[in-house]
């Protein structure tokens, strides 16, 4: 357990964050499919990516890893998978476990895939549907529609593949990443509305700078021409969004001012845009091409959709306690299966401080009042922990159970976090 101290002054800092979570998983797919040899500079090291690496390793596909330079070098095969038949475990990582689902289907041999207890409890039946309709032979071990999967791998013939868009994007894109390597043309056709669509945005640019191209027609249908390859190439991860989201919450927070540099204007992650609901409370918020700047001031309640960065709306639920009226978050269920239940933890938790909080099947709305003491449970997500670490900033007697899990996307968060008081 970790007790946070209130920042006493004024927050003036300039502060640099891991690279992107969602780019380095991403990376590695894409370099594992490639042929010859790709580096990724300014990678995010951290549980759910040396989870990816390892597995991939297990897999036949060499990852070198220089930690102390943040640089993975990936051996690629050209959307072969040397070994035959492998168990893999992967956490509570769900890039991992969505991703390598969908490239182990390319192999030619019999491979499982597993997690932790919640990873078993987390959806994965819509993603095996849709490799199944483009030919593959994937099932859920125990038919539960979760993990751990069996892959029998053979191929992938291509083809059309119908998927629901409403639970999660990471299914489209652990697709849209293996369809280069299938036999025809794929066209992935959503059903009903795409959530998190920026999360997929991000994927087809990246595998643009791989060399393989995707028609988007308006989030309804995806298109990937058969017969493209994945080029290895040098790709440089860009800084984390997610992860800046809590630096620029402590300056709403604490009335100070942080700029976070190595992220910018031309993101395309869907978290850079919680700035945005920050200025709607209050803030001021400048944006340059590879820093974004928030200053802190008097905070207002909002009414705000956030289902496309749900990622940061346990973030925002740590600004709103200090903000003046009523906040209503709306639009994000998804958040019901990523590490925890997140809607129903972030009520739990703020009701233990003494904040009245209402759950919603899509949200959530809180009614700011002074924090009182608490020791925050974190259940083994490191969203809940490092979000509400920073209610600490600015109130007493606030300490975070299990502070060890913010090491599956942000290993030093808490020295950083720290380091906001010497201006870091």
């Amino acid at each position: 357990m970790i007790e946070i101290k209130p920042i006493t002054g004024t927050v003036d800092a300039i502060v640099t964050v891991p690279g992107s979570k969602s780019y380095t998983n991403r990376a590695l797919i894409t370099a594992a499919l490639a042929d010859g040899e790709s580096t990724i500079t300014n990678a995010l090291f951290s549980d759910d990516t040396k989870y990816m690496a390892s597995s991939l390793n297990v897999l036949g596909i060499p990852i070198e890893e220089q930690q102390d330079v943040n640089k993975f070098i990936v051996h690629g095969k050209g959307g072969t998978i040397p070994a035959r038949q492998t168990n893999l475990f992967v956490g509570n990582a769900g890039t991992a476990m969505r991703f390598l689902t969908a490239m182990l289907t390319l192999g030619n041999g019999v491979y499982e895939i597993d997690g932790v207890t919640r990873m078993r409890q987390r959806p994965i039946q819509d993603l095996l549907d849709g490799l199944r309709q483009l030919g593959a032979d994937v099932i859920s071990k125990h038919n539960d529609g979760c993990p751990p999967v069996i892959i029998r791998g053979k191929g992938l013939n291509g083809g059309l593949a119908v998927v629901k868009g409403d639970l999660s994007s990471q299914y489209f894109s652990a697709l849209l990443m293996t369809a280069p390597c299938a036999k025809k043309d794929v066209i992935i056709e959503v059903k009903g509305n795409l959530v998190s669509k920026r999360y997929v945005d991000m994927t087809v640019a990246l595998m643009r700078e791989f060399g393989v191209n995707v028609e988007n027609n308006d989030y309804k249908t995806f298109f990937v021409k058969s017969g493209q390859h994945y080029k290895a190439t040098h790709y440089e991860v860009e800084g984390d969004a997610s992860a800046a989201s809590y630096f620029f919450a402590a300056a709403a927070i604490t009335g100070g001012k942080v700029r976070v540099v190595g992220i910018g204007s031309d993101s395309l992650q869907g978290d850079i845009h919680f700035v945005d609901v920050l200025k709607s409370m209050g803030c001021k918020v400048v944006i340059g091409s590879n820093w974004v700047e928030v200053l802190g001031n008097s905070l207002h309640g909002v009414d705000v959709d956030m289902g496309d960065m749900p990622d940061v709306v346990q973030t925002l639920a740590a600004v709103a306690v200090f903000a003046h009226g009523k906040t209503r978050v709306r639009n994000v269920k998804t958040m019901r299966i990523k590490e925890t239940d997140r809607i129903a933890a972030v009520v739990n938790e703020l009701r233990r401080m003494g904040i009245s909080a209402v759950e919603y099947e899509d949200g959530f709305e809180i009614e700011p009042s002074p924090p009182r003491p608490a020791q925050i449970e974190t259940y083994d997500d490191h969203r809940m922990a490092m979000s509400f670490a920073l209610i600490g900033l600015r109130s007493t007697g606030i300490s975070i159970k299990n502070p060890e899990c913010v090491s599956k996307t942000f290993p030093d968060y808490f020295q950083r976090l720290e380091a906001l008081r010497g201006g870091l």
